[in-house]
């Protein structure tokens, strides 16, 4: 086999299919748990920390902003659910470019993937963790010390003259990773337990902000509606465009209901409902909840780390407060908790396919989860959430995420032109120029609102994955071959 035949040969769907047919994981979950999953890893971090800064970058236009963000997430939704309906295996993306573009594409986004939902889970849990020492403070007057409060470096010099004996760690946020990690290791059925009471929390939070912040609500305030245009000070600057790409982190992880295609009951059907349905229902809160807090507040008093909590100050009620603080602790709290879930299986199939060595994804003959895998996976988000400042980790989730949008947007072409005999339980509408809009749109915002820093961590990012990815994963593994991690024999039990 030619050098470019081996890094461009791809997995059989009808393998693909047959393999899932196997249950290795434990079949639990239906198209309303997929609908939390999406919700879980989209309402949380980014909705309650980032609408803040949204409105600093572009006023009252923030609307439209989330309107851009939801139209890129809309068509690369329904090439997730078209591809999650006809392969329906865990991995996500990283699965769906094995199939259609071919390995060192997989490799490729599966590393990406990295971006979106393991180091995402390092910024939400710092969230998480300035959300609960408020609380904290706020209730019995304690404090963490300055030296374990927050992920923060001091610097002596130049950026690489780090003061490590006077800078600070996000201790809270790190300890928060490896108890979610230990949940999850424990049971997926556990996981989507405390995953739905989370949401429904978090969404109740949300829905008492809007009912109240009606009564304060100001036509006026929304006026001039675009004070800063669409794109002022260049490339990540400030105005719509930049906004756009910004708030994107808020829709960061409705595509985390395929990662659990091989627990799903009925995952042809399961998979597209999760992915539209936490797509749809995100998107109607984030435009809601932004118009009646621009209607409250005028863009330029909102405040940018407490924005909704802030805002309903003017009734003097702690009560409403703690509500919204609450919501916050449960809407990191779940986004957290997904984003684990989706990061250790992706890890778990490209260990199953030889990218990774296997032996870190091995099935636990009594949990039926990558226990192993889970438990890496959450120390190393651990140890970023205690060193790594949380600018520092935002700026690459959204590249990440955009980059993986392309990519299975570009497999829905693909596969409709080279494979139009395969059966598909979910078609998305207007191939190809829905999944062509996906992909303008991803690339617009990535390009045009993202910082030529960001970009060129994000290179960085690449070249390391790609010196791994030839040094194992190239040399160990087989695309003509999918290989299984199970349990021993004796200790499984499938269910029907």
């Amino acid at each position: 086999m030619s050098l470019q035949a081996r890094l461009f040969a791809t997995t059989r769907i009808e393998e693909l299919r047959a393999l899932g047919a196997r249950k290795i994981l434990k079949r639990v979950l239906t198209g309303k748990d997929l609908v939390a999953i999406g919700l879980g890893s989209m309402i949380g971090g980014g909705i309650f920390t980032t609408i803040g800064p949204g409105i600093a970058k572009a006023g009252p236009a923030v609307i439209i902003a989330y309107v851009l963000a939801g139209a890129a997430s809309f068509f690369a939704a329904l090439c997730y659910a078209e591809l999650g309906s006809m392969v329906p295996i865990a991995g996500s993306a990283y699965t769906y470019a094995y199939a259609t573009l071919g390995q060192l594409i997989a490799w490729i986004i599966g590393w990406d993937l990295i971006l979106e939902y393991g180091i995402s889970a390092a910024p939400v849990a710092q969230q998480w963790s300035a959300f609960f020492q408020d609380g904290l403070q706020r209730l019995f007057g304690v404090s963490m010390p300055a030296w374990g409060a927050t992920a923060k470096y001091v610097y002596t010099g130049a950026w690489w003259h780090m003061d490590f004996a006077h800078s600070s760690y996000d201790v809270l946020g790190a300890l928060f990773v490896l108890f979610l990690s230990a949940v999850l290791a424990i049971g997926v059925r556990e996981t989507a337990t405390s995953n739905n009471a989370f949401v429904v929390v978090k969404i109740a939070a949300l829905l008492v902000f809007i009912g109240a912040g009606l009564f304060l609500f100001h036509p006026q305030n929304l006026q001039p509606f675009a004070p800063l245009g669409w794109v002022t000070g260049g490339r990540g600057g400030l105005g719509i465009i930049p906004a756009a790409a910004l708030v994107f982190f808020s829709y960061i992880g409705f595509d985390a209901a395929t990662t659990a295609a091989e627990e799903c009951k009925n995952p042809q059907i399961d998979i597209p409902v999760g992915v539209l349905g936490s797509l749809l229902i995100g998107t109607i809160l984030y435009c809601a909840v932004a118009i009646v807090l621009l209607g409250a507040v005028q863009w330029q008093h909102v405040d940018q780390n407490a924005a909704l909590a802030v805002a309903l100050r003017p009734f003097h009620s702690a009560t409403l407060e703690w509500i919204i603080v609450i919501g916050a602790l449960a809407g990191t709290t779940s986004v957290a908790l997904t984003s684990l879930f989706g990061q250790s299986r992706i890890f778990y199939v490209m260990a199953r396919d030889r990218m990774l060595p296997a032996f870190v994804a091995k099935i636990h003959p009594r949990f039926r989860t990558p226990a192993r895998m889970t438990m890496i996976t959450g120390t190393v988000v651990a140890l970023l959430t205690v060193i790594v400042p949380l600018d520092w980790l935002l700026e690459l989730v959204n590249i990440g995420t955009f980059s993986a949008f392309i990519i299975v947007c570009a497999g829905v072409i693909f596969l409709r032109y080279r494979r139009p005999d395969l059966p598909r339980k979910f078609r998305s509408p207007f191939v190809p120029l829905f999944p062509i809009l996906g992909i303008l749109l991803s690339a617009f915002l990535a390009t045009q609102g993202l910082g030529k820093y960001t970009w060129w961590r994000f290179f960085g990012w690449l070249i390391v994955g790609l010196i791994i990815y030839f040094i194992y994963g190239f040399r160990k593994s087989d695309p003509k071959t999918i290989n299984i991690l199970e349990p021993e024999p004796e200790t499984l039990t499938y269910e029907a």
